[in-house]
């Protein structure tokens, strides 16, 4: 499914049939990893995790799904990066335009990924912000979908 919009930071940024949509989509992919009969749409395309607040599930999570769908995460906690020693996030956002297709980030502040995604030439989601949790969100629906196959809208 072809997005309108080039961040996922809130949700807000979605259409409804954008929503249903990703939901849809993801139960695909499921399926077919689970059949085997998956296909590397993410070859050859690295996403950047900026971890601020570690988490072992947002983690694994995004870093075996990119493996799946044939691509490659680099996890970057807040130690590894020049953020933390004064690197603004105007510098960073470039930098990471330049070698990665996406960036997802877990952070404190949901400023932080409002300016990161300002300033990327690249897709940034939101792994987390103190605001929002959209791919929590989205995974919640997906799990209710597939366990409650008559449910509409």
């Amino acid at each position: 499914m072809k997005l309108k919009t080039k961040h996922l930071l809130t949700l807000a940024e979605l259409t409804p049939k954008e929503f249903v949509g990703l939901i849809d989509d993801s139960i695909k992919l499921k399926k077919e990893l689970k059949k085997g009969t998956s296909k590397p749409i993410l070859k050859n395309k690295t996403l950047t995790m900026i971890f601020q607040k570690p988490s072992t599930r947002t983690r694994v999570s995004f870093e075996i799904g990119m493996y799946q769908l044939g691509g490659h995460a680099v996890n970057l906690s807040s130690n590894d990066m020049q953020l933390s020693r004064g690197e603004s996030v105007e510098d960073t956002a470039k930098t990471l335009s330049r070698y990665s297709d996406c960036i997802m980030a877990r952070v404190y502040e949901h400023s932080l990924l409002e300016n990161l995604a300002k300033h990327a030439t690249i897709p940034v989601i939101n792994g987390l912000s103190d605001s929002f949790h959209p791919c929590q969100i989205l995974a919640d629906f997906m799990t209710i979908k597939e366990k409650r196959k008559n449910s509409r809208g």
